[in-house]
């Protein structure tokens, strides 16, 4: 039996449902109620412009005023200014018709300062046990760690109940354990476990091996984000420090930020990332410790307050609901003149507030920036990212198929990161 063809005015009602829909998905009331967070954080006196199309906006406290925009224009497409007047918690109605359709908890905050950084620092950390980068046959035999479940990746953090030091340590407890099983802890990701590894006798070196690599140290070059002159607490990187083999974000048992100094820069070039290179370990001169490093940054606390030359007073934050594309600036160092302003344009903003550290794409337009680096470089993460006057975000990361372009994480994402 043939099925019976659609009449063309079905067709054209399927068409005209559909291009309903689709009308209706993009509008900017939907969009609004897709887009704006279930939770707002503002600081007092900031601004937030809201597109609501159809919808109503309807505040229930004091602390937030809710006002049409007095452009006329904007005014007839349903465009509202949220602006925080004083500290305090509250609530806003998002309905249609008189129908809730969300409610926004709005958390207004007493403005905060930050001294911005941009200046260059060496970090050198330790790990938090050792990171096994990779397994290998001891000559004449298996790899006693992969026999007994270790995988690169994973994290020694002790050895028959010795916390483990460092790659040497370990290596002298294997060595000195005679070819008897030794009972280890160890970490895989946040998931701690126990293994039982029995050393093999590397004939050619006269010695008891595992059979495997590890790594307990790492160091390089970075850009401070900011200092925060209340707490001492600094942050910078706006990423984890990850190991080159497997990837995993470096555990910190023990680390140090020292004045670094830049000697020279390796072009960033479409498919190559470029580079910045400095010098730190051989001057030595400590600026503070490192004592977290996770996935939205390092952090610690300076020895020495933090100035800026630029921005003595320090600048305000500027939280990501007041983010907008459009003109900023980057303060950062990229030769031996110290820390310099470049213009940058947002060209993105993603509206979530999840902790990412991709939450703008920045285009470099300064004409002195791209003739020294071609763009975002490694070495430059940590950036701040400055806009209408606040202190909104750091350089996290450069798109290899165009170093003039990059991503940069929220201000308020590396304070919420902060240990």
């Amino acid at each position: 039996m043939n099925k019976r063809e659609a009449s063309p005015v079905r067709k054209a009602l399927g068409v005209v449902m559909a291009s309903a829909v689709l009308l209706g998905y993009f509008a900017p009331g939907a969009q609004t109620l897709r887009t704006l967070p279930e939770k707002l954080s503002l600081t007092t006196g900031q601004q937030c412009r809201v597109h609501l199309g159809a919808l109503h906006l309807q505040g229930a406290g004091d602390s937030v005023s809710v006002a049409a925009s007095e452009d006329e224009t904007l005014k007839s497409r349903g465009v509202v200014d949220i602006t925080a007047d004083a500290q305090g918690e509250t609530a806003l109605v998002l309905s249609f018709l008189g129908i809730p359709l969300k409610t926004v908890q709005v958390k207004v905050a007493e403005e905060k300062r930050l001294i911005p950084g941009g200046s260059a620092i060496g970090v050198a950390i330790r790990t938090d046990g050792v990171l096994v980068v990779g397994t290998a046959d001891v000559p004449g035999g298996g790899s006693p760690a992969e026999d007994s479940g270790i995988r690169p990746g994973d994290v020694i953090d002790m050895v028959d109940g010795v916390k483990i030091s460092g790659a040497d340590h370990l290596a002298r407890l294997v060595e000195d354990s005679g070819g008897k099983a030794l009972h280890l802890m160890c970490r895989r990701g946040e998931k701690a476990f126990e293994a039982i590894m029995t050393p093999l006798q590397d004939e050619s070196a006269g010695a008891a091996r595992m059979g495997a690599w590890v790594r307990d140290s790492t160091a390089g070059v970075g850009t401070l984000s900011y200092y925060d002159p209340e707490t001492g607490a600094y942050a910078a990187l706006g990423h984890g420090i990850t190991d080159g083999d497997t990837g995993q974000i470096l555990s910190v048992g023990e680390g140090q930020v020292l004045r670094a100094r830049i000697v020279a820069v390796q072009k960033g070039q479409i498919g190559t990332p470029g580079e910045l290179k400095g010098s730190f370990l051989r001057e030595a001169e400590t600026l503070g410790t490192v004592e977290d490093n996770n996935a939205l940054g390092i952090y610690g606390h300076l020895d020495v307050p933090a100035q800026s030359v630029l921005y003595p007073d320090g600048l305000p934050v500027g939280l990501h609901s007041g983010v907008h594309t459009g003109e900023a600036t980057i303060l950062s160092t990229v030769d031996g003149e110290g820390v310099k302003e470049y213009t940058v344009e947002i060209t993105r903003v993603n509206p979530q507030n999840a902790a990412s550290n991709k939450n703008m794409v920045l285009h470099i337009t300064d004409e002195r920036l791209l003739d020294k680096t071609g763009g975002i470089v490694q070495g430059m993460s940590g950036s701040p990212i400055i806009q209408d006057g606040k202190i909104i975000g750091a350089v996290t990361h450069v798109l290899v198929n165009d170093p003039t372009r990059g991503y940069g994480i929220f201000i308020e994402n590396m304070l919420g990161a902060a240990g």
